[in-house]
């Protein structure tokens, strides 16, 4: 593991926003969905996760989790992701989500 200073770590814009709607991404390589989140002051952005093992669509809307959003676009499929939604992987591989336990304002900055 390679040391980071604090100052790297404050490049890192870990936001929270609150998941707003969820589509299906049947031309993804993995299974994924497509997540349109809200993070307050900076706007809704859109982000392919692959998240369907553990999670519905219809569970997911309304669930605050983390995500980066100062990495650049990146293209994946015919979609263009906006952010990255962050999550661990369980025993299997199979990722899931960051997500908080109590309410927080979206946009709000892991510290």
């Amino acid at each position: 593991m390679e040391p980071i200073t604090w100052h790297d770590f404050e490049k890192v814009e870990l936001r929270v926003g609150t998941i707003l709607e969820v589509a299906d991404f049947p031309e993804a390589r993995k299974p994924a969905y497509k997540v349109k989140v809200d993070f307050g002051e900076l706007g809704t952005k859109w982000s392919s996760a692959q998240i369907t093992k553990h999670y519905t669509k219809e569970e997911l809307v309304g669930k605050q989790i983390m995500g980066v959003v100062n990495f650049p676009k990146k293209q994946i499929a015919n979609f263009m992701s906006e952010f990255l939604v962050t999550g661990l992987a369980d025993e299997n591989g199979d990722i899931v989500l960051t997500t908080i336990d109590k309410p927080v304002p979206n946009g709000s900055k892991l510290i």
